[in-house]
């Protein structure tokens, strides 16, 4: 009975040790693939690490906080500036009307960037919030390339940086202003209004928004509910990992390929404001895909003057 006690015991000591060995092999791998995918973005010229900012953030690098004055003034990374995506936008009238909402002529833009010490040797680092944002920092960073500036985003924004126990500050920087004459706005990456309703069947057509307003919700004031005609839905946030960083290339060409959006597609993207399809245009540039296009007055202005080509 003695030897059957010890047989059964040394049986399950065995077992239980496999297991624990196979857990730790198992945590020691999504490490390792965590590992992987910061290295692979410490700086491909759309985003950059925390490191890359850390060692980098003196070297003529001016840093934009997108979100709210109200989540900027609770505490911010040293040195940012808040820029949200409105101050660099037509605000004019209300929500809906014709224009409201797009990026800023190169005239008034190339002056907002000046007043925050931005020139064409400026390398810019954007961030915003990952939890229950709306990617604007893709925004701004979109648009800026558009300008010719050197923009890159922050991976994990400002939700990894607090994670990883990093110094927060609620002090304003003085801004030392520069004189910035934009040459040219790159027109390629962005579409009216007038231009995709005349080519609609042309394009491949995203909505960057969420599952509930593709399907007809109006959460944001919109004239009718529904999508673009043809439409086909992408929330803006499945490029995410847990943490607020971006899935590795091979992980993102997988999803988007499963969504039926592929590299010969001309691809125009929207969401309700050209926020949250800034993002991810920038994230498909970055993958590769050479015809993309954000549209930035977006499903206000198309739900204003497109009622007939809506579907839900």
């Amino acid at each position: 009975m003695k030897l059957k006690k010890s047989i059964l015991f040394i049986l399950a000591l065995t077992i239980f040790t496999t297991l624990l060995i196979g857990c730790i092999k198992k945590q020691g791998g999504d490490k390792e693939g965590s590992t992987a995918t910061s290295k692979e973005y410490n700086d491909n010229g759309y985003l950059v690490s925390i490191d890359w900012l850390e060692k980098n953030k003196d070297n003529n690098v001016v840093i934009l906080d997108g979100r709210s004055k109200k989540d900027y003034d609770k505490g911010h990374i040293p040195g940012a500036i808040n820029v949200p995506w409105q101050d660099l936008a037509n605000i004019k009238g209300k929500a809906g009307d014709i224009g409201w909402g797009i990026a800023l002529d190169k005239e008034n833009l190339s002056r907002k960037l000046g007043e925050l010490g931005i020139d064409e040797n400026t390398i810019v680092v954007t961030y915003a919030k990952k939890e229950n944002g709306w990617g604007e920092d893709g925004r701004l960073a979109w648009q800026l390339k558009n300008a010719g500036i050197n923009t890159k985003m922050l991976n994990g924004g400002f939700d990894l940086w607090q994670a990883q126990g990093k110094e927060i500050s609620k002090d304003v920087p003085t801004i030392n202003s520069k004189i910035l004459d934009i040459n040219k706005i790159d027109e390629s990456k962005t579409i009216t209004t007038e231009e995709l309703k005349k080519n609609l069947s042309e394009y491949k057509i995203i909505d960057s928004r969420t599952n509930k307003e593709y399907g007809g919700a109006t959460k944001f004031g919109e004239a009718v509910g529904g999508h673009i005609k043809g439409a086909i839905s992408f929330p803006f946030d499945q490029v995410y990992n847990k943490d607020g960083t971006v899935k590795s290339e091979e992980e993102l060409i997988k999803i988007f390929e499963n969504a039926g959006i592929n590299k010969n597609d001309n691809i125009v993207i929207y969401c309700t404001a050209g926020i949250r399809s800034a993002y991810l245009t920038e994230i498909l540039k970055m993958l590769g895909y050479p015809n993309v296009r954000n549209y930035d007055a977006s499903y206000y202005e198309w739900a204003t003057t497109n009622s007939d080509l809506i579907e839900k």
